[in-house]
């Protein structure tokens, strides 16, 4: 039996369907929590609960969609945590979390902040994903452009990857399931790469994706007779999102058309 999102059940029995109508505070209301934003040290925000009823305290210090994304995490702290206080560091939202905890919360802050049921709809009007779909979602959902590209990845509707590197190496990297899991980034950035300038030169990021060999982002030996489509975009001092969109529909087949492949 299929598990329905709790977030998006939530927005569903509230009868939301535009994304303009996804009111947090109101939804925070609706949920016996009351919104307020004051000066936090150590935490961008926090939850105190009893019975029913919780206070959310968000830094107002932070930017709109941030604090949107606060609210909307310690609302997932609510629903999965209620009985506990839990000061948050409330970080960016990523697909990867050491803590158990801090991952529920950030999972139904996306699925709270960018339903399937409102986003997969229209995603299904783009042929490819782009930077420029990606910003114009953010805009329409009032997201930050990195949680909005996680989630449309993540919606499996394109064969895609969206990896974050930094000048240290990759941080992070995500993919559509569709995308087989046998393609694996390395973790150091290749010169050959269009996001190379991005990272470690002056370049702001790729206006249009670039064709570029495969074997410039994965070290299995068949990744020589493919090109992939690499888009970057930066994203702060030495850091850019890359995604990589599949063109050859060989890439994501289950077991490589020949034989003898394999991870260096």
């Amino acid at each position: 039996m299929k598990v329905i999102d709790p977030a998006e059940r939530l927005l569903k029995s509230l009868g939301v369907t535009d994304p303009k109508e996804i009111d947090l505070e109101d939804i925070a209301f609706d949920q016996g929590a009351e919104v307020r934003y004051c000066n936090l040290h150590g935490c961008e925000a926090d939850i105190l609960g009893f019975r029913d009823t919780a206070i959310i305290s968000v830094d107002r210090s932070r930017g709109h969609r941030r604090k949107r994304f606060s609210i909307a995490h310690e609302l997932g702290h609510w629903h999965y945590h209620r009985g506990k206080k839990l000061q948050c560091r409330v970080e960016e939202y990523q697909p990867k979390h050491k803590q158990l905890a801090e991952r529920k919360a950030n999972g139904y802050a996306a699925s709270l902040l960018m339903p399937h049921y409102l986003i997969k709809p229209r995603a299904r009007d783009h042929r490819k994903l782009t930077f420029n779909v990606i910003e114009q979602f953010a805009a329409e959902f009032d997201t930050s452009l990195s949680a909005t590209a996680i989630r449309l990845v993540e919606a499996d509707i394109w064969p895609c990857m969206l990896i974050c590197h930094t000048r240290q190496g990759r941080k992070w990297f995500t993919q559509a399931p569709m995308f087989h899991d046998r393609w694996f980034p390395q973790s150091e950035m290749d010169a050959e790469t269009t996001a190379f300038d991005v990272v470690f030169g002056q370049s702001v990021g790729d206006r249009l994706p670039q064709i570029i060999g495969a074997d410039a982002w994965f070290d299995r030996t068949e990744a020589r007779q493919y090109e992939i489509l690499e888009q970057s975009k930066k994203t702060g001092d030495g850091e850019a999102l890359i995604i990589l969109t599949i063109t050859d529909d060989r890439m994501i087949e289950e077991v490589p058309e020949r034989s003898g492949f394999g991870r260096w």
